[in-house]
């Protein structure tokens, strides 16, 4: 008697689980990708499941970059560099040491410049530009911070460029969607 009711009970959990997976349905070759790669790809995409080993990320994709205006700003003041480093998720970005005036054969003076953001508004304490300088002479290399006005210069021209993308992508989509919401500016 006490088997058949742990039979029964472990029958029912047994059909309950099984209905979670839901009925069956017919899919189309065209509908689902045929390589495992591709298919659990388009799974993940469309968030209907998750993936472990080779193609999991930790903490998640930041392919989301161009949509932050201090971001896109920081790049592109520094497009005349190469850069080490630009890591979305770090926040932070570090270029190559570069040189930009003519060197004198037995004394090289090299700059790094670090870019590291404290927050994604934009605003004053938002990004914090440093600067290393890097002198090397005939067998001797030293490497320094450096307090200069370019640190200033390029935090400024950094959250000014910043905020003309914002401006720009506000009036952007005022043009889009403003237009069409009942009770907008441009209906009163």
């Amino acid at each position: 008697m006490f088997k058949t009711k742990k039979l029964l009970v472990f029958f029912c959990i047994f059909i309950l689980s099984l209905n979670s997976c839901g009925f069956y349905k017919r899919s189309d070759v065209k509908d689902n990708p045929v390589n495992v790669e591709e298919r659990a790809r388009k799974n993940v995409q469309e968030g209907r499941g998750i993936r472990f080993g080779k193609g999991a990320t930790r903490g998640g994709d930041f392919d989301f970059a161009s949509s932050n205006s201090l971001w896109r700003a920081s790049v592109e003041i520094l497009d005349f560099v190469p850069l080490t480093n630009a890591s979305y998720s770090g926040g932070i970005i570090i270029t190559d040491w570069f040189s930009s005036e003519k060197q004198e054969p037995d004394n090289s003076k090299e700059l790094k410049i670090t870019v590291r953001f404290l927050s994604n508004e934009i605003r004053a304490d938002a990004v914090d530009v440093t600067i290393f300088e890097k002198i090397c002479s005939m067998n001797n290399c030293k490497t320094n911070k450096v307090k200069s006005k370019l640190e200033k210069e390029l935090k400024l021209a950094i959250l000014k460029k910043a905020t003309l993308f914002e401006k720009d992508a506000g009036k952007r989509y005022f043009d889009e969607k403003g237009k069409n919401r009942k009770g907008s500016i441009k209906d009163k």
